[in-house]
């Protein structure tokens, strides 16, 4: 079944609350059409891996990508201490 894009992508319900508060920020500001958050910090939710296809990326580079991803979280990195970031275009 179709996603309607204008529902944001629900969360994995495996996700720990760390992992979901990042995934629903993203999800509805970038309208993510694919989204991964991992802690790779061994559960502390120090470091987190952020995989986000959105179609607001399109025509932007790599760069300006990953300026959205961390303009949405500004607030949340300033508590961790470090973020992986893959973006696409969707």
């Amino acid at each position: 079944m179709p996603r309607n894009s204008s529902t944001p992508l629900p969360p994995n319900p495996k996700y720990t609350d760390g992992e979901k508060h990042i995934h629903v920020k993203l999800a509805e500001k970038l309208v993510a059409t694919r989204l991964t958050v991992t802690d790779i910090s061994g559960g502390c939710g120090s470091m987190y891996a952020v995989e986000i296809a959105s179609p607001q990326f399109a025509g932007l580079s790599p760069v300006k990508q990953h300026r959205m991803v961390t303009e949405v979280l500004k607030d949340d990195i300033k508590q961790m201490h470090g973020i992986q970031i893959k973006t696409a275009a969707a």
